[in-house]
């Protein structure tokens, strides 16, 4: 059986991470997501400015949906919306 790295949110929809995997996953995620945008909305400049924005913005909702996904199969439980402790 595989090792979880999040459970399912108390409130809300979602996961959180529950591990050290987790919590290093998710940072890594992050820095790659701002390392991503900073670096296409810094070098966009003239006409080329919207192609580049495009370009970013398809990479990162696939990124987005790839962690999504990772995150949705390493956790315990399902994914629904929750309003507390059931």
């Amino acid at each position: 059986m595989s090792e979880y790295w999040f459970r399912p949110k108390t409130y809300g929809y979602g996961a959180t991470p529950i591990n050290w995997k987790g919590w290093a996953s998710t940072l890594a995620f992050a820095a790659v997501i701002a390392a991503i945008a900073g670096g296409f909305l810094l070098s966009a400049s003239g006409r080329e400015s919207l192609d580049r924005i495009i370009l970013g913005a398809v990479l990162l909702a696939a990124l987005v949906a790839g962690f999504t996904w990772f995150a949705h199969s390493k956790t315990e439980g399902e994914w629904r919306w929750r309003w507390g402790k059931d």
